[in-house]
């Protein structure tokens, strides 16, 4: 049994394992009981070759085709034994031989912790923080996302001022590590989310059962982002908002179930609207798939909202913010983390 396992889900990156991949080797080993696996998405580009080959202390893990991020992560750590789990993306450039050490620190002194992450910052300009994640995640009451250090397209510089370590909704899918047993208690990464959201969700369902979510910003790692889908491709705005309808439905307590969803519908048709009006049709088009998409999943998503909500002994995560956010950034010009409502 491993103490840490980082693990690597991969589809057709051999290229960009040859880059970030030996950093990750020599900066994971140095953890006793750390070992880094790749598990393969079913890649057509000699992307376990070239592992085998170049990277003999790797572990291999090989899926018969692509299963997206979550299942893809699910099938894969079903078999590595390790008492925790590091998912990281391959586009991920590690630099410190101690990376691991905060992070399993914290894990070990707080028992009631289920998942953190490093501070995430920018591989194209390492003084920004980076997208994906930043000093750690939170949504506010209709389920839009934000970051210490992102609010939408706002990215801060890194000076500092999210150095704390602070409870969390989120942490970041690109550098997220989870003690295993948690993991499966929660049920693992949702398999029809394919990509995007599933992060928010696992992380929203930790809270709920009580277990902590935090940022350990004494670990930097550095993102590159956009390596799979591109921030403007709109099977990639059609993952993120018919997710983020799928994970208000399954996580939100009955009291606020209909009028959240109800006002998030017309809010998403505003978003097709913007989107149409600026000249991305495609996006347009995409939002209104993704609100179709949504109705015809609901059905199956039932009995998962049920076991969720029978599981639940945190009825109102502090982490999920009361406020819209999209009045604070766009009316309000509130474009900083520091600068929203604490509550």
């Amino acid at each position: 049994m491993d103490r840490v396992a980082v693990v690597i889900l991969n589809w057709n990156g051999a290229d960009m394992m040859r880059q970030y991949l030996p950093g990750v080797v020599s900066c994971t080993e140095a953890t006793p009981g750390a070992r880094v696996y790749v598990a393969d998405n079913g890649s057509t580009d000699g992307s376990m070759e070239m592992v085998a080959n170049t990277f003999p202390t790797v572990g291999r893990v090989q899926l018969d085709r692509n299963y997206g991020f979550a299942d893809g992560y699910n099938r894969a750590l079903r078999s590595i034994d390790a008492e925790y789990y590091v998912l990281l993306n391959s586009d991920v450039e590690i630099r410190d031989k101690g990376w691991l050490d905060p992070l399993v620190s914290y894990m070990e002194s707080h028992p009631d912790a289920g998942a953190c992450q490093p501070k995430l910052m920018s591989l194209r300009d390492d003084k920004l923080f980076e997208y994906a994640g930043a000093s750690g995640g939170y949504i506010d009451r209709y389920g839009y996302p934000f970051c210490r250090g992102r609010i939408f397209d706002r990215i801060e510089e890194d000076e500092g001022q999210y150095d704390d370590v602070v409870s969390l909704l989120w942490a970041t899918g690109a550098a997220l590590m989870v003690r295993s047993r948690c993991f499966w208690e929660v049920g693992g990464l949702d398999p029809d989310f394919f990509a995007h959201m599933e992060e928010i969700d696992f992380c929203w369902r930790l809270r709920s059962m009580g277990y902590g979510v935090v940022c350990v910003p004494t670990s930097k790692v550095y993102h590159l982002g956009g390596a799979t889908l591109s921030k403007e491709n709109p099977r990639k705005t059609y993952l993120n908002f018919r997710n983020n309808r799928l994970m208000l439905y399954k996580n939100l307590p009955d009291k606020e179930l209909a009028w959240v969803l109800g006002v998030r519908f017309w809010l998403d048709l505003l978003a097709a609207l913007q989107f149409a009006l600026k000249g991305h049709f495609r996006d347009a088009r995409a939002v209104l798939k993704a609100l179709r998409g949504f109705h015809r999943m609901k059905s199956m998503y039932k009995e998962r909202r049920e076991l969720i909500q029978t599981r639940r002994v945190v009825d109102v995560v502090p982490e999920r913010r009361r406020f819209l956010l999209l009045w604070q950034y766009h009316v309000l010009g509130r474009r900083t983390y520091n600068q929203l409502p604490k509550d």
